[in-house]
């Protein structure tokens, strides 16, 4: 897989991230900055990893499962490995500008 490939992938791959939401929070979870890494490997897996706004967030498992299914379904993406970090520990700094607007920090 080329570069120039991976690259597309992970294009994709943001576009869909930005369809999963925590249920209580308005914002999609790339947007919030909950989203760390994404390493599109030369087999078609995809390699992400992730946190949430808090350690005890109650929709963890939902929101684990939206995000390793709609990565899977991005067409010439194989497997998705979503591994759960907690460092470095999110903060409202890792969200985009726009996100902050929406939920008025800004």
């Amino acid at each position: 897989m080329t570069q120039q490939e991976k690259t597309l992938l992970e294009e994709h791959i943001v576009d869909v991230l930005k369809t999963v939401y925590d249920p209580e929070i308005p914002v999609n979870i790339f947007d919030l900055g909950m989203i760390y890494k994404i390493d599109v490997k030369d087999d078609a897996t995809v390699d992400l990893d992730m946190t949430f706004t808090a350690p005890n967030c109650p929709a963890a498992d939902f929101i684990l499962e939206d995000v390793r299914t709609k990565v899977e379904g991005v067409a010439g993406i194989k497997a998705a490995n979503v591994n759960l970090v907690f460092e470095p520990a999110w903060d409202q700094s890792m969200m985009t500008e726009e996100a902050r607007v929406e939920l008025g920090f800004d």
